[in-house]
């Protein structure tokens, strides 16, 4: 009877292992919803204003595993605050650990009326630790452009701001200041969190 109950347990233990080699192997054939960019975009170092009114850089500001940039702005009428609340969403599906190591940036592309209180505040409405960033026109362009963000100011409106267009993409930074991987506006945020978790156990 204690042999019978030393085998049953043995093979129990094997199950439970073979469970977790399964599970393993699912995360490594993961296939990712978004893009994988090889070779990377770069990413520009010129510095914006946080919602303080500090400088952040994308590239001296960040060390986390994973820093996400979209860019957009608050008077947006529909995309922004749907792609705001999907990345919101994702954070949400990832443990404490991830989400440490996980950064979400907001940049806006109308700076003229997006001033970094406001622009700081819009961010951390979705999730308090949601950063928020503005700058010169210009240099918002010059962050985007290498990250294939188009942004473009177009006529002046009469509240004192320009009709803004900007790419939807979410960009993805790593450690090593370089862009990895990108995902459209309709990315869910069951899919944008399961890549999240891809990238960050590579």
């Amino acid at each position: 009877m204690a042999d019978a109950r030393r085998w049953l347990a043995v093979g129990l233990a094997a199950t439970l292992l073979s469970g977790c080699g399964s599970s393993v192997g699912l995360s490594a054939n993961h296939e990712m919803t978004g893009t994988v960019l090889d070779p990377p975009f770069a990413v520009a170092d010129d510095a914006l204003v946080d919602g303080s009114g500090a400088p952040y850089s994308l590239v001296a500001d960040t060390d986390k595993k994973l820093t996400l940039v979209f860019f957009g702005y608050i008077h947006c009428p529909d995309i922004c605050g749907i792609v705001m609340s999907t990345m919101a969403s994702a954070m949400t599906r990832l443990t404490d650990g991830e989400r440490a190591d996980v950064d979400v940036t907001f940049v806006t592309t109308d700076p003229q009326r997006d001033t970094p209180e406001l622009v700081g505040d819009y961010a951390t409405n979705f999730d308090p630790d949601f950063i928020g960033l503005t700058g010169p026109i210009q240099t918002i362009i010059d962050v985007a452009k290498p990250l294939a963000i188009a942004v473009e100011q177009g006529d002046k409106l009469p509240s004192g701001g320009y009709d803004v267009a900007h790419g939807t993409q979410i960009v993805a930074i790593n450690a090593d200041d370089e862009g990895i991987a990108y995902w459209s506006e309709d990315v869910s945020s069951a899919q944008l969190a399961a890549d999240l978790q891809h990238l960050l156990n590579e």
